[in-house]
């Protein structure tokens, strides 16, 4: 069993990954995952609970596997640390807060059953401190598995998954307002089937 004291800086080395979930029915369920707590309000939580003066800001991002918090660090000096001052601040706040954050993370794991990964941001320096690197199996059709190969051999990527995640990286980034559209649908559609009959 895991311990408070390995739980921070263990994680992004294979341990949390992400299990088969089913859908309504028993369904490989897409984005519908019924035995899944919905993490709408964790940026909300994560406000609450945060103490107060560590981050000017934060951005709380989630998906199935993970909940990720970047936390914006006040610049006490106004012109924006950067470079090596910034490492080391960052570097400072991830030492002095990390029993801490590991007490928070481990109360909102049990509230929205994912994994909790932490990063800082100050001026043009970021940094994330953990992360949940799941596994993502699929099946391609030889177009498919000849575009990831003409990747490898051009030698843009290593191998076939990572020429998968670097496609799935550009795709996000030339695509970020449609995605952004499309999971506001998805929630729509959510709000809408709760407030449905029950059966």
């Amino acid at each position: 069993m895991m311990t408070r004291d390995d739980y921070d800086e263990s994680r992004g080395r294979g341990e949390g990954r992400g299990r088969e979930r089913r859908g309504p029915g028993g369904r490989r369920g897409g984005w519908q995952v019924a035995d899944l707590p919905p993490a709408g309000d964790a940026a909300d939580w994560f406000r609450g609970r945060l103490p107060e003066g560590w981050f000017s800001e934060i951005d709380v991002r989630t998906d199935r596997e993970e909940i990720t918090v970047m936390g914006t660090l006040a610049d006490s000096h106004g012109a924006g640390a950067g470079g090596a001052e910034a490492e080391g601040r960052i570097g400072r706040f991830r030492s002095e807060t990390k029993a801490e954050r590991i007490e928070i993370a481990l109360e909102a794991q049990a509230r929205f059953q994912r994994k909790v990964s932490w990063g800082v941001r100050l001026g043009e320096t970021e940094a994330l401190f953990t992360h949940v690197a799941a596994p993502v199996m699929t099946r391609l059709r030889q177009p498919e598995r000849r575009v990831l190969d003409t990747l490898v051999d051009a030698g843009v990527a290593r191998s076939r998954s990572d020429a998968l995640a670097w496609s799935v990286r550009l795709v996000g980034q030339h695509a970020d307002e449609w995605l952004g559209q499309l999971r506001d649908a998805m929630a729509e559609v959510d709000k809408l089937r709760g407030e449905g009959p029950s059966l």
